[in-house]
């Protein structure tokens, strides 16, 4: 208990910054109020990969909003925002962009890089598998390192830099779908549903009328950065941890601490990028909440959208009618019994 107590002590700047983060939570939420209705989860979920410095991948049926609330968060925050529009055609180059021959001034004929559009501070990548693999290639590699290589030179990404990818749930003739290795590269798989019968009401009022409001800066990229900062020193109980770690390796079938209900329906589990994605969204969460310390209610609300595209369920278990979030739903609701 004594190591508990001494990792559970913050600096008092660090205090004032996290009831200054949970303010600004507050103000981005009322501003996107003005024109996003409902979809309070999927914000949350934004939020907390934003300020932990994770990618989401956004699932959901066409007509949303999913790339109007991204353009608009990208507005509150005073960043760069470009959306890339994922097709079966699209080349690498047209992410990253390309050397281009250009007249200079005295005359010659020199190449001069041109950026593509992942140069940009949030990204869009609008059904991502849409595009074949050596173009998603491309953008994973951005995501992961941060930077882009073109004809040998390299190129650093401006920060903070936080991509969103969305794939359509109902169009699937056509894609290439992400494989595993690159599906774990994303922190988030937020899966945004259809609105309720009073929101969709208010949706039909308030967008066929005049134009949208134009929705004020909260925060700047610099203090963005600084928040995210702040979140990696939230500081987190022993029994966090553990559970994290608990929770990821009773996912895995061939592991010892797997529940004997789930080996025939998984057919693999989540690895250790699940435990730090675990760990840093309730962190940030914690942070937005205007905690001082990470609550087991943290990693409770964040194991879904981190575990869920990183089970992987088998025939047996579709067979049966069950999803990978079924199965972490469960896996969660029997380890939080036991705690």
């Amino acid at each position: 208990m004594a190591t508990v107590t001494e990792n559970m002590k913050m600096a008092s700047d660090d205090v004032a910054a996290i009831d200054q983060l949970g303010t600004v939570y507050q103000q981005l939420k009322s501003e996107l109020g003005k024109i996003i209705v409902g979809q309070q989860e999927v914000i949350e979920r934004l939020a907390i990969c934003l300020f932990a410095r994770g990618h989401a991948l956004l699932m959901g049926v066409p007509g949303l909003a999913k790339t109007l609330l991204i353009s608009r968060l990208a507005e509150t925050m005073s960043l760069d925002f470009s959306r890339i529009q994922f097709t079966p055609d699209l080349m690498p180059m047209d992410i990253t962009g390309t050397d281009i021959l250009q007249d200079s001034a005295g005359g010659k004929r020199e190449f001069e890089f041109v950026k593509g559009p992942v140069f940009a501070n949030i990204v869009l990548a609008d059904e991502i598998n849409r595009a074949p693999a050596k173009t998603q290639a491309a953008m994973l590699e951005a995501m992961q390192e941060h930077k882009v290589t073109v004809v040998g030179k390299t190129f650093m990404l401006s920060q903070p830099f936080f991509v969103l990818a969305t794939q359509n749930p109902v169009e699937q003739e056509g894609t290439y779908p992400l494989p595993e290795a690159q599906l774990d590269r994303f922190m988030f798989l937020i899966e945004v549903d259809y609105p309720h019968r009073d929101e969709e009401i208010q949706i039909a009022r308030t967008t066929t009328g005049g134009v949208f409001p134009n929705l004020e800066t909260i925060i700047t990229g610099e203090q963005v950065m600084q928040f995210q900062d702040l979140v990696r020193r939230v500081p987190v109980p022993d029994h966090i941890y553990e559970f994290a770690v608990d929770l990821t390796r009773r996912s895995r079938p061939n592991s010892d601490e797997a529940p004997e209900w789930l080996k025939p329906l998984v057919g693999w589990g989540a690895g250790p990028r699940a435990v730090q994605y675990l760990i840093l969204g309730a962190k940030a969460r914690a942070a937005l909440h205007g905690s001082y310390m990470v609550r087991l209610e943290d990693i409770l609300e964040v194991a879904e959208p981190v575990l869920t595209h990183r089970v992987l369920t088998t025939f047996a278990a579709e067979s049966e009618g069950l999803s990978s979030r079924d199965v972490v739903r469960r896996l969660v609701n029997d380890l939080s019994k036991e705690g």
